[in-house]
């Protein structure tokens, strides 16, 4: 198990890689414009121009998901630093089960992990989806 002190470091190391100008920028577009309602608009979206940014997003959530799995980080304390987790989770956990049968079995596994290890999650997720779809809302301005 680590020390608090290791999983600090990590949780810093995760938070300096998400400043990297494509990640933050996949992430800014995940977070605001991935809102797909079905499986066909899903597979639209992987299938466009898009589809590195998914990857990219996804990737990196499960490989820092990945830390907090094998014991490198602590739960609790990667949870508190990465709310974000929870809202990337929260929009692709609907296709989860369909990815898995149709391409990828381990498709986002450890990220699944981390995020219903926590107690709240569930309501966590949809108090998030629910802000964060009110944000963009009000940022796209009156009808």
């Amino acid at each position: 198990m680590p020390t608090a002190f290791e999983s600090a470091l990590l949780n810093l190391k995760l938070f300096e890689l998400r400043r990297e100008p494509v990640l933050r920028e996949a992430r800014a577009w995940f977070i605001r414009e991935f809102n797909p309602q079905t499986l066909e608009e899903l597979g639209a979206i992987v299938s466009s121009e898009r589809n590195a940014s998914f990857r990219m997003v996804l990737g990196y959530w499960d490989m820092a998901a990945s830390l907090v799995v094998s014991g490198a980080i602590d739960g609790d304390a990667f949870r508190a630093a990465h709310g974000e987790i929870f809202l990337t989770f929260a929009k692709v956990q609907p296709f989860l089960a369909d990815i898995r049968a149709l391409s990828e079995p381990e498709f986002c596994v450890h990220l699944e992990k981390v995020v219903m290890a926590e107690p709240a999650a569930t309501a966590i997720m949809a108090r998030r989806v629910a802000a964060i779809r009110e944000a963009v809302k009000k940022a796209a301005g009156p009808d």
